[in-house]
């Protein structure tokens, strides 16, 4: 479970027999601090890859955009592969089961 904001503008694809697949950079913040000793600790922006499928990529299409701040829950997925130097790469991604967009619905 995370809340925080769209980092890019979704990419949405159709595969297979027109099944909707969106993908986008999420930013989270965990807030800076002061300790008592008067140190500062900063604020800490993690980049996650978010992935939905099927009808929650359709509404995210539709609907989100670059900036928006989102609630999504999903699962981590792991995958590995060879780049063209043939070093291997690991990539985490987010695949959402479920979203609820936060931001306010802009005027029309």
């Amino acid at each position: 479970m995370m809340i925080g904001y769209v980092g890019t503008e979704p990419e949405v694809r159709y595969v297979d027999q027109g099944v909707a697949v969106a993908r986008f950079r999420f930013a989270t913040t965990e807030k800076g601090y002061t300790l008592q000793n008067g140190t500062q600790v900063p604020d800490r922006t993690d980049w996650h890859n978010i992935i939905l499928w099927r009808r929650l990529a359709e509404i995210v299409e539709r609907y989100v955009h670059k900036g928006d701040r989102l609630y999504i829950e999903g699962r981590l997925r792991y995958s590995t592969y060879d780049n063209k130097q043939g070093q291997r790469q690991y990539v985490t991604e987010i695949w959402a089961d479920n979203m609820e967009m936060l931001s306010a619905k802009p005027e029309e």
